[in-house]
């Protein structure tokens, strides 16, 4: 069978049930402060009282002992084999910000980062402000226009992050990562994996050289690191798999581009700085877009954020505050919700991690009072097990009984 959703489509049924999919991404841990975990040593009465009344188990995002980035992460938790669908970040980023990518486009992610030679001080330059961000890629395009022919321009992210696209014939996407991923590390170039990349990576490598000199100057801007360069894919779509309205509320470029890219609308959230207000602005889009849809893919970005800064307590606050959210969200009376991470991103390692991720999902038909607590212990011996993400999506249909009995 080469896609789980030929078959799960096929038993596919419709009815008004509505399903919410609460990703804080990053989600899991491992011990830390007091040999608790981010999740364990929050204060969470709604979600514990939540997990009292549902199924709780672990995901492997992709394989036991593989530690995933983000959008293997979500496309396991959408249903998607991660394995067979290798998308590069920047086509997630840069649909993300509403580029349109074309087929003679490849795009990468881009970090600002700070160098002291060709030694990477920071990869994100010290988090700068986004107005700081416009202006470096203001100052780049209006330096560099094209290179050997290519047409090449960056587009400003949040933060640190941008998009690097470049335009025209004969470009190929199978290149090496430009990030040597941690701080400390000597600068990488890009290399092609195959000859018809070659052409390619020259290009990059120019640009990345040509950044260095312009961005010198610059701050703790003075250089570009890039990754997850890509073409545009051709996948199934969400919405016709699972024959539901399906929408997101997201408000970070890479997870936006994931919606988009898998069929989902992607709803307007207006910005808000910090975290609180941030999440309240989501569930106002969450409630006015209520009836509209039947399926939402809710994310909350900053336990990531604040694992991958080692910020263990910083965690724990986003966790609470999403805790404090929960009876918002339960007020809708949701068929179905799910709470889970993309990954575990625990501030003991510093990044993403390998580690099974809390998965809560409650609905009328679950197997409860088997805990008290959402965390990483009690969703160890909780009625799902632990299972590969990919399956997480056939669980929450039947639970919203949308999915016929197979076979006789």
């Amino acid at each position: 069978m080469d896609d789980i959703q030929d078959f799960v489509g096929k038993l596919v049924v419709k009815n008004d049930t509505k399903i919410i999919l609460l990703v804080m991404d990053g989600l899991g841990g491992a011990p830390n402060l007091g040999g608790m975990t981010e999740l364990e040593a929050a204060n969470t009465p709604n979600l514990d009282m939540l997990a009292k009344a549902s199924d709780l188990g672990l995901s492997v995002p992709v394989l036991p002992g593989i530690t995933p980035g983000s959008g293997p992460g979500h496309l396991g938790i959408f249903g998607y084999d991660p394995i067979k669908y290798q998308i590069g970040r920047g086509i997630l980023e840069a649909l993300g910000i509403g580029i349109e990518v074309s087929e003679k486009d490849v795009v990468a992610r881009g970090n600002f980062a700070t160098f002291d030679g060709e030694t990477v001080v920071d990869r994100r330059a010290g988090r700068p402000a986004t107005e700081e961000n416009v202006k470096a890629c203001q100052l780049i395009n209006s330096k560099i226009k094209e290179i050997d022919g290519v047409k090449v321009q960056v587009f400003p992210g949040i933060e640190h992050r941008f998009v690097l696209k470049l335009t025209g014939d004969g470009l190929a996407d199978n290149l090496t990562d430009a990030d040597p991923q941690k701080d400390g590390e000597k600068m990488l170039y890009t290399t092609a994996v195959n000859e018809e990349s070659r052409k390619t990576a020259e290009i990059i490598n120019k640009f990345i050289r040509q950044v260095a000199t312009i961005l010198k100057n610059n701050g703790k801007i003075t250089g570009c690191l890039l990754r997850g360069f890509s073409k545009h894919p051709v996948m199934p779509k969400f919405p016709q798999i699972y024959k539901m309205r399906s929408a997101a509320i997201a408000t970070y470029p890479m997870y936006r581009g994931l919606a988009k890219l898998v069929g989902m609308d992607v709803l307007e959230v207006p910005h808000v700085d910090d975290e609180a207000g941030s999440l309240q602005s989501e569930i106002k889009v969450l409630k006015d877009n209520y009836d509209k849809y039947d399926f939402f893919y809710f994310h909350v970005k900053h336990t990531d954020s604040y694992g991958e800064d080692s910020n263990f307590l910083a965690k724990v606050d986003v966790i609470e505050i999403v805790d404090r959210a929960i009876p918002q969200i339960m007020s809708l009376k949701p068929d179905v919700l799910a709470v889970t991470g993309d990954h575990s991103t625990p501030a003991l390692i510093g990044g993403h991690s390998w580690h099974p991720v809390p998965l809560l999902i409650h609905s009328k038909y679950s197997r409860y009072g088997l805990a008290d607590k959402f965390s990483e212990k009690t969703c160890a011996t909780g009625s799902i097990g632990t299972i590969e993400a990919k399956n997480i999506m056939t669980l929450l249909m039947a639970n919203a009984m949308r999915l016929e009995k197979y076979g006789a």
